[in-house]
């Protein structure tokens, strides 16, 4: 893996227009072999998140390594999983409405691949056994330990598992208890905070015996590999970002993606505009956090619009209109759902080939 400085500069800049999503496949293959490493090798205990990547390229690279348990948001995340050789797939996120069918066609598309879905609520294992009375599905009840996004509270979790083991239509796999409301940057804290989270969760475990247990996502990985016996399903760990790399260097993970924009105006003096709208990198959080630029370190973004990006930056007087700068994403999944493609970078040249983000599309085929 290239560990220079600079190690996102294109030799070639000016093949690539702007704004692109640069993606760095040693760097990937690098992150994937640390997470390999923290699960000290045991593979079966990994279940990363398709969302982060979206990238059938990315699933091989991966698939190669031996890792084929996925976890994926979307019946296209789902669906691109098995088309790259994922045998087992698990919806995390529980199915309602016309899902409920396009699940179900996927599983007589990829008749290969196990699929399992996550469930919180009783309606909702009422219309599963509707639908799969015939042919079992696999659920995990999804556990609230304290993120309050979706779940069911830890206390009532084991009525809804009992439910579940007596339903014809599912088999009753597991839990599912994402931790994403932990993500201190001290990792003493950090561990604080998960042990906390997970005591309810560990007598929970301890009542009902589930087969599996899927726990925690990035910024937690490594204390559940270390701390537990459960499978782990971290995502933004393939690709990293600014946002993270900020807050848990402690996890030893590059970032493999990088944003190739350029400036397309200079307003006044010490004020650049670049083509990095909204449409180009995610809008989340305070301006100050959606976007890093390693060569302008004391850049400080003021504006931000659909498609430019405003900087105030010292000393920027000689930096000329149509100058490439690059930039890291502060939040790394949402931007690259942006782009309809990533930008294949090998030893410091855009190469020409260029990795679709496939199921950045709501629907590929299901």
């Amino acid at each position: 893996m290239n560990q220079s400085p600079s190690w996102y500069r294109l030799d070639n800049p000016g093949s690539v227009p702007s704004p692109a999503l640069l993606i760095y496949p040693d760097r990937v293959a690098a992150n994937i072999r640390r997470m390999l490493q923290i699960v000290d090798g045991r593979v079966e205990r990994l279940r990363p998140h398709v969302k982060t990547h979206k990238m059938a390229e990315v699933m091989h690279l991966q698939i190669e390594a031996g890792i084929t348990k996925y976890k994926a948001a979307t019946i296209a995340e789902a669906e691109l999983a098995a088309a790259c050789g994922a045998s087992d797939v698990l919806l995390a996120y529980q199915p309602v409405g016309p899902n409920i069918e396009r699940l179900a066609k996927l599983r007589e598309t990829f008749p290969q691949t196990s699929f399992a879905a996550i469930i919180d609520a009783e309606p909702v294992l009422w219309a599963l056994d509707r639908r799969f009375r015939d042919a079992p599905l696999r659920v995990f009840i999804d556990v609230d330990c304290g993120m309050h996004r979706t779940g069911i509270p830890v206390g009532e979790a084991a009525g809804l598992y009992w439910q579940a083991t007596s339903t014809p239509g599912v088999i009753a796999e597991g839990l599912h208890v994402y931790d994403g409301q932990i993500h201190d940057a001290d990792p003493a804290d950090r561990e604080r905070a998960m042990r906390q989270a997970f005591e309810p969760v560990h007598d929970l475990v301890a009542e009902i015996r589930p087969k599996t247990v899927i726990g925690g996502g990035s910024p937690t990985f490594a204390l559940h590999a270390n701390l537990e016996t459960w499978e782990c399903s971290p995502g933004t760990t393939l690709l990293w970002d600014a946002g993270y790399g900020g807050r848990h260097p402690d996890l030893g993970f590059e970032p493999a993606v990088c944003l190739l924009t350029r400036v397309i105006s200079k307003p006044t003096v010490g004020r650049l505009c670049l083509d990095l709208g909204h449409k180009a990198v995610a809008a989340e959080g305070i301006l100050a956090r959606r976007a890093s630029f390693p060569d302008l370190k004391d850049a400080e973004p003021v504006m931000h619009s659909e498609e430019h990006l405003v900087l105030e930056a010292p000393g920027t007087e000689s930096i000329e209109l149509g100058t490439a700068l690059y930039a890291l994403p502060g939040h790394v999944c949402p931007t690259v759902a942006l782009h309809m493609e990533t930008v294949v970078v090998r030893d410091g040249k855009a190469t020409g080939e260029t990795w679709p983000v496939l199921a950045r599309n709501r629907r590929i085929t299901v």
